[in-house]
């Protein structure tokens, strides 16, 4: 197995989590902080917006399975990445758009996912596309989050049309 990394911001981390974690070749989805100069932020920290950090995802897969090419695909299709730091009703920067990397393989990636995807889209792709400065893990309840809390009603708003949309575009990729 080919073990490889992506790092996505698209809004809320549970609503990203949930849809990553359903795709074929996916080992781990872990819910995090990337991105600002808080050290050790907290959620509370990220909710006010003045740490400068991403709500993210951390993806962990395996690329002889799925590419990282389909996964920036997805993370296109399941957010809105036209929207600057807003997803639906979350608003702030922690709510961001991002594709962050460690190499310049992933960064040369993103910048043609992003070119391609700008063509599902009337008004332009705000995506940032950025080097990985720091990143922290989420806290526990933070992890597995719509697994574990699928009849909270913020999930059951959002999340379900995510999947959705996931599924009548990649269904072949689901697990």
């Amino acid at each position: 197995m080919a073990k490889q990394e992506l790092i996505l911001g698209g809004g809320c981390f549970w609503c990203t989590e949930a849809v990553f974690e359903l795709l074929r070749g996916v080992s781990d989805v872990e819910s995090g902080y990337a991105n600002g100069q808080t050290l050790n932020p907290t959620y509370r920290d990220i909710c006010t917006g003045e740490t400068g950090h991403a709500e993210v995802i951390k993806i962990t897969y395996d690329d002889s399975i799925i590419t990282s090419d389909i996964l920036l695909d997805i993370f296109f299709v399941v957010h809105n990445p036209t929207t600057l730091n807003q997803q639906g009703a979350d608003r702030g920067t922690q709510y961001r758009s991002t594709i962050l990397y460690t190499d310049e393989e992933t960064k040369d990636a993103a910048e043609i996912a992003m070119e391609a995807a700008q063509a599902d889209y009337s008004d332009p792709i705000v995506t940032t596309i950025e080097p990985l400065d720091v990143y922290y893990k989420a806290e526990d309840y933070h992890q597995d989050y719509y697994r574990q809390n699928s009849m909270q009603g913020y999930c059951m708003a959002v999340i379900p049309p995510k999947l959705a949309k996931l599924k009548v575009k990649f269904g072949k990729e689901m697990a």
